[in-house]
């Protein structure tokens, strides 16, 4: 039996297939995250033990709720932005309970990619260091090793979460507009 989970598809044009490990796919596009996000309950539903399955069962669906209502192309006062007002600080409140419980119960390491191209780093630096001082006996490049990571919500896009409902009325919705106007104007 495989350890992995197979998911079911879901129809020809709905959910892309992606990779049998999410957390190895580079340069996801905002559809692949969608993709992730939609697939996400259903996948993680019973890998954790009762007391956080519930906790990571209702922020993926509070998550998706979110997304949902940010990418709606058509919002009615009081309806929709009231809701979406209402649920942003609910999907902080539950991020910050899961970071402070589920996430403090489990430990995290980089990935292997991510640890190669950090001994990759380290090693043109000490290549460099070595360069700029010829005198000096380069040390051997030590056996890289894992790094613990956590959850960082100290982010500018999760801070940016909080005035998604108090900007669509002025500019629209989100999928309407781009950053690529101001950075063509800098």
């Amino acid at each position: 039996m495989s350890r992995y989970r197979q998911m079911p598809r879901f129809g020809s044009s709905t959910i892309r297939r992606f990779s049998t490990n999410a957390s190895e796919m580079k340069k996801l596009g905002a559809r692949d995250l969608e993709d992730l996000l939609q697939c996400a309950i259903p996948a993680f539903d019973g890998l954790f033990p009762p007391e956080h399955n519930e906790r990571v069962l209702k922020l993926l669906y509070r998550l998706a709720e979110w997304h949902a209502c940010a990418k709606l192309r058509m919002h009615t006062d009081p309806g929709t932005l009231t809701h979406f007002a209402k649920l942003t600080p609910e999907v902080g409140r539950l991020m910050r309970d899961f970071k402070k419980t589920t996430c403090a119960a489990y430990k995290t390491f980089e990935l292997p990619r991510e640890t190669a191209a950090r001994s990759r780093r380290e090693q043109r630096a000490a290549a460099a260091k070595a360069a700029a001082a010829p005198n000096t006996v380069a040390d051997p490049a030590p056996t890289p090793a894992s790094i613990e990571k956590t959850l960082n919500l100290n982010t500018y896009k999760f801070h940016a979460m909080g005035d998604y409902s108090s900007t669509i009325p002025l500019f629209g919705p989100t999928d309407i507009y781009s950053s690529q106007l101001v950075r063509l104007l800098c």
